[in-house]
């Protein structure tokens, strides 16, 4: 990721600026038995350092060898210290020959791998560190070395991954900001041209009658489902989706869909599980309205609704107890008949379990309710209520 860059050339100057750091140390031969095995040393971490630094600021050759070799290399560096101190090894005021190079490896692997590659690598080097030490002469042994290592591989780790999840984050943003454009300038084209010919179509063919009319009829279906097409939303966060994309999808010449403006956004299952009660309750007009009859639906957000007792299926009937925070309410609306009275226990004995089961069972399983009205003559209403923010219950014996 391009996030990562800084972070390795940050890197590259630390490793820099030790290398620096420990020539200098070797130039001043302070405390060491053998400059010239010194000197060796640090011509191979001087080779190393341009070659590591090199190959970090590649993307392809960021892989787990490379950190792997960094840190053998640097232990390879660090062990050699006793060679070159001599008697002085472990002594007071003694810096290792390698200084605070080694602690390249622990921030590489903090930032490829995160805080937990980083803390492995820091106890690594850490471990190494005070078993020189613990070799030299009889003198406490500092452990304040092995804690600045942990701590440099856990923050730079944190910060990297940190980082990475917000690069992430605003690209997805960025990619959704570009499908919302793009979608809104299709939906500029479309309505200036091909909705608007189609809508032409369906007025004249209704007008005309015959078989323009049917041809009119399927030019509505198509205006509404490219309307529903071209309207749908943004991406959704992972999870979630728009209740309002769902429930377009049944709009068509005899289906009126309204949704609000703004995005209703649940859980992906509850919305799937809405949207098939919305089917199921438009497939019973279908089925027992006749043909030419319309339906509305509405889909809009609103309060928890209060408890309230179920009534005879004539007038109102409920199922399930929707409480908790802010709900989505869906109402089907048609102008056909209107069931008759007892209609719906009658279909229940029956075993035709459409409404009990596809809308009623459905909508209880997502702790909500329904809600039928219907007056002879008058057409029928049904109403579904689901919260917003709610667990998923298990479903009701």
């Amino acid at each position: 990721m391009a996030i990562e860059g800084p972070f390795w050339r940050a890197v590259a100057v630390f490793r820099v600026a030790s290398l620096a750091y420990a020539t200098v140390l070797m130039a001043q031969h302070r405390g060491y038995e053998q400059p010239l095995l010194g000197w060796l040393v640090i011509a191979v971490m001087a080779l190393w350092t341009a070659g590591a630094s090199y190959a970090y600021s590649v993307e392809t050759l960021r892989r787990w060898p490379l950190p792997a070799a960094d840190l053998l290399v640097a232990m390879a560096c660090l062990l050699a210290g006793p060679y070159v101190q001599g008697a002085a090894q472990g002594a007071a005021g003694t810096v290792p020959v390698t200084a605070t190079w080694v602690a390249a490896p622990v921030l590489a692997w903090a930032v490829y791998g995160g805080r937990r590659a980083g803390v492995a690598a820091a106890a690594v080097v850490a471990a190494g560190d005070l078993w020189l030490r613990a070799r030299g002469p009889d003198v406490p042994v500092s452990i304040s070395a092995a804690v600045l290592l942990l701590l440099a591989g856990v923050v730079v780790g944190d910060v990297a991954r940190l980082a990475r999840r917000a690069e992430a984050r605003m690209q997805r943003a960025a990619e959704m900001e570009a499908a919302q454009r793009e979608r809104e300038r299709l939906a500029r084209d479309l309505h200036d041209s091909v909705l608007q010919v189609l809508a032409l179509v369906h007025r004249r063919g209704r007008e005309l009658g015959g078989e323009a009319a049917e041809l009119g009829r399927l030019a509505g279906e198509q205006e509404a489902a490219l309307r529903a097409l071209v309207s749908r939303g943004a991406p959704q966060p992972e999870g979630t989706a728009d209740l309002r994309a769902l429930l377009t999808r049944h709009a068509g010449a005899e289906v009126t869909v309204s949704t609000p403006a703004t995005p209703l956004l649940l859980p992906a299952e509850t919305a799937e599980a809405v949207a098939a009660a919305v089917g199921a309750a438009l497939d019973n007009v279908r089925a027992h309205c006749g043909p030419g009859a319309r339906a509305w639906v509405l889909a809009e957000s609103g309060p928890a609704p209060a408890p309230e007792t179920a009534t005879e299926e004539t007038a109102t009937e409920e199922t399930g107890a929707g409480t908790g925070a802010e709900t989505v309410i869906v109402s089907v609306r048609d102008d056909g008949p209107g069931i008759p009275e007892g209609r719906l226990a009658e279909a229940a004995a029956d075993g035709r379990m459409g409404v009990a089961r596809s809308i009623r069972g459905r909508v209880a399983e997502l702790g909500g309710e329904v809600s039928i009205v219907s007056v002879p003559g008058q057409g029928t209403e049904v109403e579904i209520t689901v919260p917003v923010r709610r667990d998923r219950p298990a479903p009701r014996g």
